[in-house]
């Protein structure tokens, strides 16, 4: 009989003690698995926000923090220069502010929304329209600049394609307000990088002016570009550099290497550290279940040595007993490890200040080889203390001492 063919005997002749294990192991392994998929989530889900953009390169000022930096003046000129260099296919223009929302007639039910200007090229990579229209760049004398506000202001206000809408923005530094300015809204829509709770508004440069007093400042808090297919990122980026000195010009791969360094190491230590106790704990269940089997059997295993079987074979067969709990636990903690991380993802998603379209447990091939290169290794090693008592085993005491007891 095969190793594998003695271990699954042994196996199915205590089971038990079988399922004691395989589902011990299915939970660890399922733990581990929400581990490995959480140290990586939030990585290759903010990649792909960024990249579903469609914008691959981006300006901003070099001073302030990573998260917040203030607008830098003759941005449209930096743009248009941008738009001339021939490995650029699209650029534009972002400048924000907090704005208060409300109906006319209804001003005490105002609420407090992030307010986008941007050119209207970038409308479309940044929403995703439930309804209406895109904006409109230049509306015509005597109309209303268009907006598109998301699905969260629309209910609260019952906003549709056609409504109109009145914002107001605070001056900086005054305990005044400019007058409030009547929109049209154009379209309802979700932006990629709005939290579940949050109200946003997207307008036109034009727009965004109208409400701050009509004057253009020409000041952006980010210039966003697209290269054109086929032409690297990095060398685009190398050439914006010189436009501007002083200007802090990012490729996506800049950016998720900054994130990664920076904001996403908290998740990476905590998912490491989880990782290595729910490892420990899963080394320390078969190693224990596989001893005290180990000792239940001495005489069998004395009685085998007996009969012919090798050090060698004693120790595969234990082996594979080994392999066997960890694997059919590890298989079967995919799954419940797939539901659980479902149900967690669910809840951080709706954490204050999150990107509702953010996952923080996201798959990847590389992340089942290696929770399976994980569990393979803690199962060999569970198994070394019992092939350790077996191959020191004396074969006549021992089976002297089965005999008398």
């Amino acid at each position: 009989m095969s190793a594998w063919g003695l271990a699954w005997r042994t196996v199915v002749s205590n089971p038990a003690r079988a399922v004691l294990a395989i589902t011990g192991v299915a939970v660890i392994g399922a733990l581990l698995f929400n581990m490995l998929l959480l140290s990586r989530g939030m990585l290759v889900s903010f990649r792909d926000l960024l990249d579903a953009a469609g914008f691959d390169i981006r300006v901003v000022s070099s001073q302030g923090s990573q998260m917040h930096r203030p607008p830098f003046a003759g941005a449209t000129t930096l743009a248009d220069a941008i738009r001339r260099l021939p490995g650029i296919q699209q650029v534009a223009i972002i400048r924000t502010d907090s704005a208060m929302a409300s109906i006319a007639g209804r001003e005490r039910d105002a609420v407090s929304v992030a307010f986008v200007g941007t050119t209207a090229s970038a409308v479309g990579s940044a929403w995703d329209l439930l309804e209406g229209t895109s904006l409109t760049d230049a509306p015509s004398p005597g109309d209303r600049p268009s907006i598109i506000v998301n699905a969260n202001l629309a209910e609260a206000f019952h906003l549709a394609p056609g409504s109109t809408l009145r914002l107001r923005v605070s001056v900086p530094g005054s305990a005044s307000a400019l007058p409030p300015v009547t929109y049209r809204v154009a379209g309802i829509g979700t932006s990629r990088f709005e939290s579940a709770d949050e109200y946003a508004v997207t307008t036109t440069i034009q727009g965004f002016d109208a409400v701050h007093g009509g004057a253009g400042r020409d000041e952006a808090e980010m210039v966003l570009v697209a290269s054109r297919p086929g032409v690297s990122s990095a060398e685009n980026a190398a050439a914006i550099a010189q436009l501007r000195p002083g200007m802090r010009v990012m490729s996506t791969d800049q950016v998720m290497q900054q994130f990664n360094d920076h904001a996403f190491t908290y998740f990476r230590q905590i998912s490491t550290v989880l990782s290595a106790l729910t490892l420990a704990f899963a080394f320390l269940l078969v190693a224990t279940l596989l001893t005290i089997s180990t000792n239940q059997r001495l005489g069998e295993v004395a009685a085998l040595r007996a009969l012919g079987f090798s050090r060698r074979r004693i120790a595969a067969n234990l082996l594979c007993e080994s392999a066997l709990l960890v694997g059919i636990g590890g298989l079967a903690a995919l799954p419940i490890g797939g539901l659980l991380a479902i149900w967690l993802d669910r809840i951080l998603r709706h954490m204050p200040g999150v990107p509702e379209r953010i996952h923080f447990f996201v798959f990847e091939p590389r992340t089942v080889a290696l929770h399976a290169a994980l569990m393979a290794g803690t199962g060999i090693l569970a198994a070394i203390y019992p092939i350790w008592l077996a191959a020191r085993l004396p074969i006549a005491a021992t089976l002297r001492n089965e005999i008398v007891s």
